[in-house]
């Protein structure tokens, strides 16, 4: 079973002609997705602009399925994924509609147009003076660029987040380092398990650090429904495990005074039904008090 998102990829290829080189086609899908009433894909800003990971993640998926053909610098459907992207009436009316009013740039106009329009998402840009010749198109990427920020002490949890939103809130927070509190660094959910979560960090200047002495074991995690719950499993950490932990909370405080902007990550939304929160306030007792944690 296909996911509607991974649809869209299908059918605005196929309005698109069928195959496109790997940049125009992100570009296009990028403008295509603003135009959804809910994005299938979000992006980030990278080497050459707008990028998503999910939308490559599912083009490996597809390649997988036979529906796109295996080739790292194009997105081309084969017979299988036409007929597939084919299935929806009303999103290929829609695809074809894009390619025919909106979709005809290609190459660094196509780039440029992106830069011009969504000028946040060309703040990482290797090819930002190639493309964007003149002074005021560069300044208004400047003007976006995340500004630095002294060290400090940030929280963040991905409950119902998709990786690049929450890259973007990193980013936009100025997150230098991001701190890996879970035990285990597994996840259902494509970008949050260790290995693709450190990837997509470091591919964008954040540095991964994963510290799993500070988490807690699932198994004392189950059976959590109300605040009270959450409380109890939090005290019983904070007397019974916390203590034992002066090294790498020793760390993360090392981080932060050597003036990193220090993101502590695990699943919950809430960071009070998280033990980030009680990692935290662990870090500012050894610092004196001497900062504020941010919850983002």
């Amino acid at each position: 079973m296909l996911f509607e998102r991974q649809r869209v990829l299908l059918t605005l290829l196929d309005a698109l002609g069928g195959a496109m080189g790997a940049t125009d086609f992100q570009k296009l899908l990028f403008l295509y997705t603003r135009r959804e009433e809910r994005p299938s894909y979000e992006f980030v800003p990278y080497r050459f602009g707008c990028f998503s990971f999910s939308s490559y993640a599912d083009k490996r998926r597809l390649i997988e399925r036979g529906l796109l053909d295996d080739d790292a610098d194009h997105w081309r459907l084969t017979e299988a994924g036409r007929e597939a992207g084919r299935e929806r009436p009303a999103a290929s009316r829609s695809a074809h509609w894009f390619s025919t009013n909106a979709g005809s740039l290609r190459g660094n106009a196509l780039v440029a147009e992106v830069y011009r329009r969504y000028p946040y998402y060309a703040t990482r840009s290797e090819i930002l003076g190639k493309v964007l010749p003149g002074e005021d198109d560069r300044a208004r990427v400047r003007a976006e660029v995340p500004p630095k920020m002294p060290g400090g002490l940030l929280t963040i949890g991905y409950e119902g987040k998709c990786l690049e939103t929450y890259l973007n809130q990193l980013l936009r927070a100025s997150v230098t380092v991001l701190c890996d509190v879970r035990r285990n660094p597994l996840s259902r959910k494509y970008g949050f398990s260790k290995t693709t979560l450190r990837g997509a960090c470091e591919a964008l200047g954040i540095r991964y650090e994963h510290l799993p002495e500070l988490g807690i074991p699932s198994s004392e995690r189950r059976e959590l429904k109300t605040q009270a719950d959450y409380d109890a499993i939090f005290a019983d950490y904070e007397r019974e495990s916390l203590p034992r932990q002066k090294e790498p909370l020793g760390r993360i405080r090392a981080w932060v005074k050597a003036g990193e902007r220090v993101a502590l990550t695990c699943f919950e939304h809430h960071p009070h039904q998280c033990h980030r929160h009680c990692v935290a306030e662990a870090v500012e007792h050894l610092a004196g008090n001497d900062m504020a944690t941010v919850h983002l």
